[in-house]
């Protein structure tokens, strides 16, 4: 079983870039609070680079920026590539499944809709638009028969 849950804030915007095919693919690393505190009683973060594709990397790309609080279900991915001075690189990263927005999002909601008519705060309405973007590529999910216990 490969899977990731996290919940942080972006160090930085998205990075939304296309592949030679026009896929859309966007980056951003997410600070991730340690549960305990260090000696010195400061509590540490480690910084998870995540990697969103398709309409799911653009809607990140148009509504997160950076301090934005997300939730990232995904999977771990590491890779290998070689630099321009021919050295093997790795890269650890988290592919993501499915991005909630927390807080702090870029836009807000459209005129259309005011603040007295809508129960729903602005997080909300744009976690539930991400959830209606499509799912990943077939080969990019994990097979029934990987999972342990059963749906």
């Amino acid at each position: 079983m490969n899977r990731v849950i996290l919940i942080g804030n972006l160090t930085r915007d998205p990075e939304l870039r296309y592949t030679p095919e026009g896929t859309p693919v966007a980056s951003f690393t997410v600070a991730v609070n340690r549960s305990f505190v260090n000696r010195e009683g400061e509590r540490e973060a480690d910084f998870v680079p995540i990697v969103v594709w398709q309409k799911r990397a653009e809607t990140c790309s148009e509504y997160l920026m950076k301090g934005s609080q997300v939730a990232i279900d995904g999977r771990l991915q590491i890779r290998t590539y070689e630099d321009k001075d021919g050295i093997r690189r790795w890269v650890t990263e988290v592919v993501a499944y499915r991005v909630e927005f927390l807080q702090r999002l870029k836009k807000q909601p459209s005129p259309e809709v005011s603040e007295e008519k809508s129960e729903e705060k602005p997080a909300e309405k744009f976690e539930n638009e991400i959830d209606r973007v499509p799912s990943p590529k077939p080969e990019e999910k994990e097979e029934k028969g990987d999972i342990p216990f059963g749906e």
